[in-house]
């Protein structure tokens, strides 16, 4: 418990110092925030490694796999805010991973599910793009406030921590290119390696994750043939983000937590 401690703490002094230098108006926040977030992330993935080495496997239940989530968002944060400007969304990102990872620690020990090599193919294709679309889905919440400071000319020292509303769109619609790929992989891995997709227990999750999959398609298409931009991509964004959480984490919570079955 030591080691998720630490951890926990690593992170809130991340954001800390990610805080302090949206007080301090900085143009950009600087790399002191990168000194607790790099231990904290490989605290966080190695408390994993150590749990599965004592459940005789790889444990993707609820709490497991919301913690991996969070983990993932925490890394894409890592390699995305240490380039530029983006680091800002580590005030966000970092204490949502600190809360996954306490719940897991606390509340989400299990087994090991026992899944063959496919099946862990295509659980880690569905986590990663979560984590990735889950990051875009913050960083349409993020154009959307910046488009609304825009407009009523409210300019708030985090403005100055983003970069320019042109380069937050792009970055937005390459994370969901880039979390669509893995939307993709995860749903074909599904049809190949998953025996029965549509069995009691998979066919919500399945029927979501497919329209989840045709929104951001929709979005991606709207953005190359419309060039749809602004508000239309965050409603599309969140919308589409809001049916991939409800495939898997509302299935998962209703079915681990509440009917207390295998999800």
């Amino acid at each position: 418990m030591t080691i998720v401690l630490i951890a926990i703490a690593l992170y809130l002094l991340a954001t800390l110092a990610l805080v302090v230098g949206v007080m301090r108006e900085q143009r950009r926040t600087g790399r002191t925030w990168l000194l607790p977030a790099l231990p904290a992330v490989a605290l966080h993935a190695g408390y994993h490694a150590m749990a599965w080495r004592a459940a005789g496997g790889t444990d993707l239940h609820f709490f497991s796999a919301l913690s991996l989530v969070g983990l993932g968002m925490a890394l894409l944060t890592l390699l995305v805010g240490a380039r530029g400007r983006m680091a800002t969304l580590g005030v966000v990102v970092f204490p949502i991973s600190a809360a996954a990872l306490g719940g897991y620690a606390g509340y989400g020990h299990h087994l090991a599910e026992g899944l063959d090599v496919r099946l862990q193919l295509h659980a880690w294709c569905a986590l990663l793009s979560y984590a990735t679309l889950a990051v875009a889905a913050l960083l349409a919440i993020m154009l959307w406030l910046q488009e609304r400071a825009l407009r009523r000319r409210d300019f708030h020292a985090w403005l100055r921590v983003l970069p320019p509303l042109t380069e937050l769109e792009t970055l937005l619609f390459r994370t969901i290119a880039v979390g669509f790929v893995l939307l993709t992989a995860t749903l074909l891995t599904g049809v190949l390696f998953v025996e029965d997709l549509f069995a009691q227990h998979l066919v919500h999750k399945t029927v979501l994750s497919v329209l989840s999959w045709l929104a951001f398609g929709a979005l991606l298409l709207g953005r190359w043939r419309y060039g749809w931009r602004g508000t239309v991509a965050v409603r599309w964004t969140l919308a589409a983000m809001a049916l991939l959480v409800l495939s898997f984490f509302g299935s998962k919570f209703v079915l681990e937590l509440v009917l207390h079955r295998a999800g």
